[in-house]
């Protein structure tokens, strides 16, 4: 399982101590949503979502020490998922817009980046984004 991993060399938010995470998708159609499972401790898992489903509008911008950080120049090699924090009844989880994860597929680095946009928030409920036509 050594390939599957991704390292965070900066860790998640609040997390900084764990840096090694394995990406396991829910469903066997398609990534859309994953467990990310932390290697050092089995006790800690996010789930997270692909925000481009949420939300087809979506348009992170990276910063060049972003792109820096993650090894590439490339958009093409970058894939993004925002955190869920799961709530009863799910439509009121919410998702982090503003602080996404981004993984380079090359070469399995791993950044939470906080983007210098207004636009987002960091707790946006599923019921709001699919009111908006998301998800």
């Amino acid at each position: 399982m050594q390939e599957l991993k991704v390292e965070f060399p900066e860790g998640i938010l609040g997390f900084g101590e764990y840096r090694e995470y394995i990406p396991v998708p829910i469903s066997e159609e398609n990534d859309a949503i994953i467990s990310l499972q932390c290697v050092e401790n089995e006790e800690l898992e996010f789930i997270a979502m692909n925000p481009f489903f949420l939300l087809e509008e979506y348009e992170p911008v990276l910063t060049q020490g972003d792109y820096e950080k993650l090894g590439t120049t490339s958009e093409e090699e970058l894939s993004y998922y925002v955190i869920c924090v799961v709530k009863e009844p799910f439509g009121k989880s919410t998702v982090n817009l503003k602080c996404p994860l981004v993984f380079n597929s090359k070469n399995r680095q791993g950044l939470q980046v906080i983007l210098d946009s207004n636009d987002y928030s960091m707790r946006v409920s599923l019921e709001e984004l699919t009111k908006k036509g998301g998800a």
